[in-house]
């Protein structure tokens, strides 16, 4: 037991000296510590509608011809300031200086309708401030056209749906959640094939196989330092998550299913590098190999990231059963590594 807590110690102590591994973790621990900054930034690039949701942003709008004052006190139910001007010009040279962010002139009521062609409304030239003022301006401007519509008897059926968009959701659970589950899978399929494969590159396995050590303790101690920096970064990042207003609803399931992959593949990148033994090629390998499986699962439609998602929003119909299907894979290479093992122990017993 010794000799494998020594490997393992050894396995971790290095971690600290790879930069590409430093540098993975890092990137990791910037996602899921500014997990609600980055969500409010990445989403707004494919869904600007989400900007007046995710962020609380104050703006002033120039009003021009609120009678009754309705708008103004929708706008600032909104988190609007509000500025009355008398006339378009005065706030559209408002809305030029810079003094005030969109100007709005409210269209003139009749007995039966509001002519909404008349409407203005000024943004300022700038293309990115003019769409953070439109998302900003949109839900009060939908409240105050359903006003309109109810003090003239215009009955529409619809419901208004609170929370955030859904693209919000899924941004959180279909992108970051996987994301940070997933790496640290990968940074410790990359730390065992490195190590393995720099042990026979350098030809100290055979100083390490001369001491009193089992083969099977030497990878096994480096697949088991590879397997527990991977477990250590999920618990921190889902830790993390959850500090960013992200919970995870199923994170035993999450957990195990992380580190079932991680097994997966660390077994499997210590199996490339026992094949190749060389650094240069056994990467290479491991580097094509994750994305051609992560497509093979994709098309069998079994793939980690949809199932985490699930996990983590709670479905029911996802559950152990999909999570002990990785399990599989790990028991097979488990299998082809104890028998290279005893293989190889049995050719060099007949050698001596």
């Amino acid at each position: 037991m010794r000799p494998f807590l020594a490997i393992l110690k050894k396995e971790l102590r290095s971690v600290v000296e790879e930069r590409t591994i430093m540098i993975a973790i890092t990137i990791q621990l910037f996602i899921a510590s500014f997990a609600s900054v980055l969500v409010v930034g990445l989403v707004a690039f494919y869904d600007p509608s989400s900007i007046a949701q995710n962020a609380r942003i104050s703006i002033e709008a120039g009003v021009v011809g609120d009678g009754d004052g309705t708008l103004a006190a929708i706008l600032r139910e909104s988190n609007v300031r509000v500025a009355r001007y008398a006339t378009l010009e005065e706030v559209r040279i408002a809305v030029e200086e810079g003094i005030v962010d969109a100007g709005l002139l409210v269209p003139q009521e009749t007995e039966d309708r509001v002519d909404i062609v008349q409407g203005r409304l000024l943004l300022p030239e700038s293309e990115s401030l003019s769409t953070v003022v439109t998302m900003v301006l949109q839900p009060p401007l939908k409240a105050y056209e359903n006003h309109l519509r109810r003090q003239r008897g215009v009955d529409v059926r619809y419901g208004e749906l609170g929370g955030r968009p859904s693209t919000t959701y899924e941004f959180r659970y279909a992108v970051i959640v996987p994301i940070l589950m997933l790496f640290p899978a990968f940074v410790a399929g990359s730390m065992v094939v490195d190590s393995v494969s720099e042990e026979y590159e350098t030809q100290t396995m055979e100083t390490l196989r001369a001491a009193p050590v089992s083969m099977g303790t030497i990878l096994g101690g480096k697949i088991a330092a590879g397997l527990t920096l991977a477990v250590a970064q999920c618990l921190l990042w889902l830790l993390l998550l959850r500090v960013n207003g992200t919970a995870v609803q199923r994170p035993l399931l999450v957990m195990l299913l992380a580190g079932t992959l991680a097994a997966d593949v660390s077994l499997g990148s210590a199996l490339i590098a026992i094949a190749f033994r060389e650094r240069e090629r056994a990467q290479f390998v491991y580097s094509i190999g994750i994305p051609l499986v992560a497509g093979a699962l994709y098309l069998l439609g079994m793939s980690p990231t949809t199932i985490i998602a699930r996990l983590a929003t709670g479905d029911v119909y996802t559950g152990l059963v999909d999570v002990s299907v990785f399990a599989i894979p790990l028991v097979v290479m488990m299998g082809m590594l104890l028998w290279g093992l005893e293989h190889a122990s049995s050719a060099r017993n007949t050698a001596s």
